[in-house]
Parts: structure tokens; C-alpha cells; sequence
């Protein structure tokens, strides 16, 4: 899974560009550019990939993603079956604070946009209480045009900072997205090996293999580029495809077959993960959803 670099193409009477897609799955290769990105998911279920990290994304959902940051909207596999009527639909705001809005984010009064966007190079996710607020600002830059788009442009980047300290992070503040290209090619073929088999008895011999690495070497190279250990980057992996299997409504006959399914072949060594990185166990998780879904369901 190579890295593309992605040219955005800014319109002569535009400094900010703004999308709106409808399209049968996700642009399906791993990529980045200069520009920051804001993506709110309108219709679709998949996985994020940024970075180093997995996210899993579904409507209503909307993330800010760093500039230079490798990342993939991973529509689910159904998406891609051949007669499938599925679809994504994603509104996108791009951004480059160092390219035609430099002289913007250099005024005094940026200050503190740029301080905000410095403490998450990586980006974040936006939390749900804020989401309608932000949600709202993009559709504006959307359909605004002339002064009005930088009028709207600087009350997004305004909404975006008052979520201050509640940002969910995308990726580990000790990834670096400035590798060389070589390297970052590196790292999304072994990334991708691992979003691809994670649900088979995949090894770290394995994997140092793909990399053409000793096991040793691999260690040392990929807790350096990610802050992750393979086991700790592949229990991640696997925990948010048996997230999205238990609130999917998928035909799964227990939690144990939802493991199974995510590649674990001990339901008690799923429990204790699952705990580890989610909080709670699977069964709660379960039921935190289904009663979250009916509060704002009986809200509609």
C-alpha cells in the first residue's frame, strides 16, 4: 500500500477548497497532501486510517486530518461487492495555512488558531457535542463565494478551537509524517499487510518478513515510526473490527464468534483486550450503544 502524493487543485478565485462527494466507496488508496482536511461522513461505515492509527467512521461522524498525514477512508467490504447498491457521501473543507493563507494565519488575530492547529499536527477527531456546530460552518465555506468564503472560513477554524482539550486525537504525537518517501512506503506496506490479515494467526515473523527485517530490527523500526509495538498496533486492529461487528447487527451467534471473526482465538484473551483498550468489556460496550441508539432514537 504505497503513499500517494495528492496535488489538490485550488481554483483560481478560491484560497480554500470544499467537496461535496457521492460515490459508490471512498477514494480507496492510502495518501496525503499539503492541505489540512475536514471530512464530515455523510453516509458510509468504514475505517480511518491515519498514520499509524485506526478509527472507525460512520454517519454523522467528522474528522480533521493533519497536513502531510498518510491517511485512507476504508469503505467496509461490502462496498465493493459487485451488486452492491451502496454508497459513501462525505462533505470535505482543504485547507493550507502555509500556502495562499499564510498572510491569513500570520495576522496577530490567528494566534491562536495556529497554536491549535500546531498542538494537533495530526488532527482529531471532533467530539459528538460539537459536531452540528462544525457541521453547520462547513456547509457555509460550502456555499459561500469572494470575501464571504474567508468570512466563513475563519468562523469554522473558530468552532474547530472551541472544542479546545476535547479533541480525540488521530494519531500519536511521536508519529512522524515527514519520512521520506521511501520509508513511508516502508511503513504503509507493513500497515497495510496488518489491516489485511489481521484476522488470520498473523506473526511477527511474519510481518518483519514483508518489511524484509530481522523480528528485532522490525521492533526497534516500528515502535520508533508509530509508538506502537506490532502486538499492541495488531490488538487495535483487531478491536475495531470486533467494535464495528458487535454494533453492525451482523449475524454473529455470541461475542466469542465476533473474537473469532476479529482474529483472536482466545475468548478470554479478547475480554482482557478488549477491556484494555476500550475501557469496558464487550458485553457493556454492547449495551452502552444499543442505549445510547435508543435515547436519541425516541429524540428524533
Amino acid at each position: 500500500m504505497k503513499v500517494l502524493p495528492f496535488t489538490m487543485l485550488v481554483p483560481d478565485d478560491k484560497s480554500v477548497i470544499s467537496e461535496h462527494v457521492e460515490l459508490p466507496y471512498f477514494y480507496q488508496y492510502l495518501h496525503r497532501h499539503d492541505e489540512w482536511q475536514i471530512t464530515y461522513i455523510k453516509r458510509g461505515e468504514g475505517t480511518l486510517i491515519a498514520g499509524s492509527e485506526m478509527h472507525a467512521f460512520r454517519p454523522g461522524d467528522i474528522f480533521v486530518i493533519g497536513a502531510k498525514l498518510p491517511h485512507l477512508f476504508k469503505s467496509n467490504p461490502e462496498y465493493f461487492e459487485a451488486k452492491s447498491e451502496r454508497s459513501i457521501a462525505a462533505y470535505s473543507v482543504y485547507f493550507n495555512s502555509n500556502g495562499t493563507l499564510g498572510p491569513l494565519f500570520s495576522l496577530p488575530e490567528m494566534k491562536m488558531a495556529n497554536s491549535f492547529l500546531a498542538k494537533n499536527k495530526h488532527g482529531f477527531k471532533v467530539p459528538f457535542g460539537y459536531t452540528q456546530e462544525v457541521l453547520k460552518r462547513m456547509i457555509t465555506v460550502h456555499e459561500a463565494s469572494g470575501t464571504d468564503l474567508l468570512f466563513a472560513f475563519v468562523k469554522l477554524m473558530v468552532s474547530l478551537q472551541s472544542i479546545g482539550d476535547h479533541v480525540i486525537p488521530l494519531c500519536s504525537d511521536l508519529y512522524s509524517s515527514n519520512v521520506s518517501e521511501h520509508e513511508g512506503m516502508r511503513l504503509s506496506k507493513i500497515i497495510g499487510y496488518i489491516t489485511e490479515n489481521y484476522n488470520s494467526q498473523i506473526t511477527l515473523e511474519d510481518v518483519a518478513n514483508v518489511a524484509f527485517m530481522t523480528p528485532q530490527a522490525f521492533c526497534r523500526y516500528f515502535k520508533k515510526h508509530t509508538g506502537h509495538t506490532f502486538v499492541s498496533f495488531l490488538n487495535e486492529v483487531r478491536i475495531n473490527d470486533a467494535c464495528k461487528s458487535l454494533i453492525s447487527g451482523e449475524k454473529t451467534d455470541c461475542i466469542s464468534g465476533v473474537a473469532y471473526k476479529a482474529g483472536f482465538n482466545s475468548i478470554t484473551n479478547f475480554n482482557r483486550v478488549f477491556k484494555s483498550i476500550i475501557g469496558q468489556s464487550p458485553r457493556a460496550y454492547l449495551d452502552t450503544y444499543n442505549s445510547v441508539s435508543r435515547v436519541n432514537y425516541i429524540g428524533a
